[in-house]
């Protein structure tokens, strides 16, 4: 059932209360509900104007009614409540994420160059490996002019893109030449967006070795937002573009909790019986996050909780 209120007894027991009516009451309660990406309200709330607009990658279900529920009997919030993880994600994906319609990513933007509806190149594609700046990426096209943004690559790289770039449904535009790719762009500032290619295909230091597989070092010079690694001159045809927007996972805000993942309350006291794991644990991540850190917390967490609760419903 959905649970929609937790209570603690005088005896100590938890009872759940559901919104069918149902009750149940056990001795020990491990929350593991998520965070708050599909909750409108509380993402313009707690990560800004806009994100309400945001399309869900995940679960529909993940509101923030176990970091609500925990709150109202004592948890503290802790953490980057102004923070997620947000990738950019293809401009027409479903709102709310569909297991018939996976890979909706699109994470290789670090080996192309990407625009937004004014032509400008808004985020140093190169900074560092796509693992370590991805989920910052839908945060950076919220801010921009109608929440789109343009990935465009050539010869150079196109090979190298994984599948999500093939999917069937995909926002995809091709071209034999830039001018030809531009003018199907809709919305986007035709003439800024062939000064800013023309632009930065001059500032690439084509001496030195493009190599995915390393930082390079293969960066633009001269430009007020470089390039930093495997930057390639957009010159061999056919040239492609994918339209993306942002896509959020999940949030980084949520609940306090020790090394036993009991649910800490303003005072840093354990509230006897409580425990989480997962996203809705605060103070795990902060800005930026590293691909597939959330699956390692929420498998260690997830033991560590089970366990004391075990040991918590034996000593009673």
């Amino acid at each position: 059932c959905r649970t929609h209120r937790i209570s603690r007894h005088p005896d100590g027991l938890w009872q759940l209360d559901c919104a069918d009516g149902r009750q149940f009451s056990t001795r020990s309660l491990v929350l593991a509900t998520g965070g708050f990406h599909a909750n409108l309200e509380w993402r313009t709330k707690y990560l800004g104007p806009g994100w309400d607009l945001a399309k869900v990658r995940g679960s529909r279900y993940n509101t923030g009614d176990g970091i609500r529920m925990a709150m109202e009997v004592g948890a503290v919030a802790h953490g980057n409540w102004s923070g997620c993880h947000a990738v950019f994600y293809d401009v027409n994906a479903p709102q709310m994420g569909d297991l018939s319609r996976l890979n909706q990513q699109k994470n290789y933007f670090h080996l192309g160059v990407v625009v937004n509806a004014h032509g400008k190149r808004f985020v140093d594609e190169g900074q560092d490996f796509r693992n370590y700046t991805y989920s910052s990426m839908g945060a950076s096209v919220m801010a921009q002019p109608g929440g789109v943004a343009w990935q465009i690559f050539d010869q150079h790289s196109h090979h190298l893109l994984p599948d999500e770039y093939r999917v069937r449904q995909v926002t995809r535009l091709q071209a034999d030449t830039l001018q030809g790719l531009v003018e199907q762009m809709e919305g986007v500032n035709g003439n800024a967006l062939l000064q800013t290619l023309e632009t930065y295909n001059t500032a690439v230091q084509l001496d030195v070795p493009f190599n995915p597989a390393i930082r390079d070092g293969r960066a633009t010079q001269g430009l007020a937002l470089p390039k930093s690694n495997w930057a390639n001159p957009l010159d061999r045809p056919p040239f492609v573009a994918y339209a993306v927007t942002c896509g959020i996972t999940f949030t980084f805000g949520g609940l306090k909790v020790n090394s036993q993942a009991q649910v800490l309350d303003e005072e840093d006291q354990p509230i006897d019986g409580l425990y989480a794991a997962g996203e809705l644990v605060g103070n795990l991540y902060y800005v930026k996050y590293a691909g597939g850190a959330g699956l390692t917390s929420g498998s260690v967490l997830g033991r560590i909780a089970g366990a004391e609760a075990a040991v918590q419903r034996k000593a009673h």
